[in-house]
């Protein structure tokens, strides 16, 4: 079965770049343009990880990713920031919150399907350990 993958941005560009690199790989994407968007997604198809914009229209990437981690059923999902915030503060607060990593705008497609095949493999890893 494809890995599924959300990618959380209001820039449609960025999420047809992302679908097509990721799509490339073998992973099934699905997209939001919003954090509202995002969290009814994510409660009806449980992502294996989202790649997530910290700038959106509605609630935040820092929120939805609070939002996240509170709830035991999508607290582990990895979440992978992708923003154009470079800032040290936004990177740590991001991490605080419990995102996995964090990659700027612009970025590597190679970089990122290389993240999220290394992030996937660690939760497969893992699943695997406590079976």
């Amino acid at each position: 079965m494809s890995p599924l993958i959300l990618s959380v941005d209001d820039e449609q560009d960025v999420t047809d770049l992302v679908r097509f690199h990721l799509t490339r790989i073998g992973c099934e994407v699905l997209t939001a343009a919003d954090g509202r968007e995002a969290l009814q997604l994510i409660a009806s198809r449980r992502p294996d990880l989202i790649l997530l914009d910290l700038m959106l229209p509605d609630i935040d990437g820092f929120g939805v990713c609070e939002i996240l981690r509170r709830d035991p059923l999508t607290a582990a999902i990895p979440v992978i920031l992708l923003t154009a915030w470079a800032t040290t503060d936004a990177r740590s607060l991001g991490l605080e919150l419990g995102a996995l990593d964090y990659l700027t705008k612009p970025f590597s497609p190679r970089e990122l399907t290389g993240r999220v095949q290394l992030l996937l493999n660690q939760r497969s890893t893992a699943e695997v350990s406590l079976a």
